[in-house]
């Protein structure tokens, strides 16, 4: 799967996507992902991204030229033909919220173009025209959508075939199905400060121990 970033900040996706389970899944082949400086898509000699709003108002409101030179640049070097694999996402405050369904169904295409928006928003007309839906992770504002793109290459990058170590892992997860919440987790030690792990998880007992998950989950498998 494929990843194209739209943000004017592509440098903060460096570190958190050069380590761990992100890290893997790259060097192995399993995703690609771009990060595309939408300052380099304008069309006037300051590379201004952003302007003041029509109708007055306060704070800049993100142009849709770049935007829209960047997306059909992506687009025009894109190897899927099929342009029904390839999903395009603008985050916003008034987006639908970003559930495991929304991961589990993004896990399905080839190509995700993610766009990042800053200031006080975003020239309604790429909601309009440029875009296939719009997402928000949260009742609440940031100051741009890069976390929200990190959020979603992270949550659908772990869904894909052979990136995590152990298939079941997310198989019998929290969120897994609508309602359910996975039961808690022990290690070693045994006995920390008096603090003990359930006598049931030590017991070895495989049909006991299931018995204790299932009850202490949150919701029902």
């Amino acid at each position: 799967m494929r990843f194209d970033i739209l943000t004017i900040f592509p440098e903060v996706f460096d570190s958190y996507f050069g380590e761990s389970i992100i890290k893997r899944a790259k060097e192995g082949g399993t995703i690609e992902i771009q990060a595309h400086n939408l300052r380099d898509y304008t069309e006037n000699k300051h590379r201004n991204v952003d302007d003041t709003p029509y109708g007055g108002g306060a704070g800049m409101v993100m142009r849709v030229e770049p935007i829209f030179n960047c997306i059909n640049a992506i687009k025009k070097s894109s190897v899927i033909n099929n342009q029904s694999s390839m999903r395009t996402i603008l985050f916003s405050a008034k987006g639908k919220r970003y559930t495991q369904r929304d991961a589990e169904r993004l896990a399905k295409y080839d190509q995700l173009i993610l766009i990042c928006g800053r200031y006080e928003g975003v020239d309604e007309r790429v909601a309009e025209h440029l875009i296939d839906e719009e997402i928000s992770i949260g009742d609440f504002v940031l100051t741009g959508g890069e976390i929200p793109a990190m959020l979603v290459v992270d949550s659908v990058t772990r869904l894909l075939p052979g990136v995590l170590g152990n298939e079941e892992s997310a198989v019998y997860e929290s969120h897994s199905e609508d309602g359910y919440l996975e039961h808690a987790q022990y290690s070693k030690p045994e006995d920390f400060n008096g603090w003990k792990v359930p006598e049931v998880l030590l017991s070895g007992n495989h049909g006991e121990i299931e018995k204790w998950r299932e009850n202490n989950a949150g919701g029902k498998k």
